[in-house]
């Protein structure tokens, strides 16, 4: 997923408890600490308050000491499925030239890539992503479960309904006409493949990212 800005991670228990401005570094602190505790944030403000506060904060009530499901560790989150295809999208502003394309998780060999079109959403590039995705499996009698780093769109997806909010206007018709077609093949068709979430702050970027960060 395109993002203008990086994330910090706080590690509040691990291997060297501190804040980190990269998911590599994070990692190294956590990885293979069964009761490591860590979590993105958007800002360093944010993280700094929260390493201040420690994660006993940001634990949900009546969970006792389990960590919030934003808390990853490998030992719970486990490692990727590398025989899968991953999509993503990537926007440029809001509305703005937006595209997206599906990697196979292993080697990041793509295998489409649709795009730019003028004055789109990442939402609706995720959503689209993903349909075209389902659909492309099915064309290819495939099994592979499929990747995406995006709640809205794999929540969309299942509703058979993209919920944008945005307006539709001469400029970007492609993309409604695009829309319109993946509503229509999600209410005419059933797939079996498996829709995953990429945890994204255990793992990294999803290897479809267009890495424009």
């Amino acid at each position: 997923m395109a993002k203008g800005k990086s994330k910090y991670y706080v590690v509040w228990k691990g291997l060297n408890p501190g804040i980190y401005d990269n998911w590599a570094e994070c990692k190294m602190q956590v990885d293979g600490q069964g009761d490591a505790k860590y979590k993105s944030f958007e800002s360093r403000d944010l993280a700094v308050e929260a390493f201040d506060k420690g994660f006993g904060e940001y634990i949900k009530k009546g969970e006792g000491s389990k960590s919030a499901p934003s808390f990853g560790t490998a030992r719970v989150v486990g490692d990727p499925i590398k025989h899968t295809l991953a999509v993503d999208a990537a926007c440029s502003g809001n509305p703005g030239p937006m595209e997206y394309r599906g990697v196979y998780t292993a080697t990041g060999q793509e295998y489409f890539r649709i795009g730019p079109f003028d004055m789109g959403t990442n939402n609706v590039g995720e959503f689209l992503a993903l349909v075209h995705g389902l659909a492309f499996l099915k064309k290819q009698n495939s099994n592979l479960p499929i990747y995406s780093d995006s709640r809205n769109a794999i929540a969309w997806v299942k509703k058979k309904q993209c919920k944008t909010m945005l307006l539709r206007t001469a400029r970007n018709e492609q993309i409604f006409d695009l829309i319109e077609r993946a509503e229509k093949w999600l209410k005419e068709n059933t797939y079996t493949t498996e829709i995953l979430k990429w945890e994204t702050d255990v793992w990294g970027e999803i290897p479809a990212d267009f890495g424009r960060k």
